[in-house]
């Protein structure tokens, strides 16, 4: 596969890596657990961070907020949409060149989150028209699309994509998010994020957003 073969497709995440909304789910989280008299820790933070969706809401309703999972799973999505209408995400500086680069290149891009694909399809409008062609997020997995750090979700963005998962490029910034591309076969480039994703196989780490342009990806190796 030459360098102008390679990647066809790139798989991102979304928070942390596309647009810095982990600050935005943060305070949602916050916000939800005060109304009811907890608070949202840390700890908490550390131990969702990256993790399914369902995660966030178990340790929600674990720490006092009443209802069902499902009762939960829906306030708090009442929440952190007025938090995100009080605070539109934008896309984390140094992102953009590149998006509009596989744009003019015709390489397809997808989002590939554990958190809601509606928050996905919104950043996914701020690209170039039809740059993200595919979404998965948790409407995806409750379609039965396994979440990160399974590879499930990964390949399944690039079947969408109709691309073989050996020839993209996974986007990452989370040690859950970072296994389940390797796990997938895809080569995975971490940009920084909260947690500190470690060296292995298959992983490329940058110095910032701004070192991901399509050149530095065609210099990539395919899995």
């Amino acid at each position: 596969m030459s360098t102008h073969d390679f990647p066809q497709a790139v798989l991102f995440d979304h928070d942390g890596t596309l647009v810095d909304t982990e600050p935005l789910w943060e305070l949602g989280k916050q916000r939800i657990v005060a109304a009811h008299g907890g608070e949202w820790a840390e700890r908490d933070t550390q131990d969702t961070l990256g993790r399914p969706l369902a995660t966030t809401v178990e340790r929600l309703s674990a720490l006092g907020v009443p209802g069902s999972l499902d009762e939960v799973y829906r306030e708090f999505y009442g929440v952190l949409q007025a938090v995100l209408e009080e605070n539109p995400p934008t896309f984390i500086p140094g992102v953009v060149p590149l998006l509009e680069d596989l744009d003019r290149a015709g390489i397809p891009a997808a989002i590939v989150t554990n958190a809601t694909s509606e928050v996905a399809r919104y950043t996914a409008s701020l690209a170039p028209d039809n740059l993200f062609r595919v979404i998965i997020g948790d409407q995806e997995v409750a379609q039965g699309v396994r979440p990160k750090p399974d590879p499930d979700a990964y390949l399944e963005a690039a079947r969408r994509l109709g691309v073989a998962p050996g020839a993209c490029v996974v986007v990452e910034d989370s040690p859950s998010g970072a296994a389940s591309g390797v796990a997938a076969g895809i080569t995975t480039v971490v940009v920084p994020g909260v947690q500190q994703v470690l060296p292995g196989p298959g992983i490329v780490h940058v110095a910032d957003h701004a070192a991901l342009t399509l050149d530095f990806l065609r210099g990539l190796a395919p899995a």
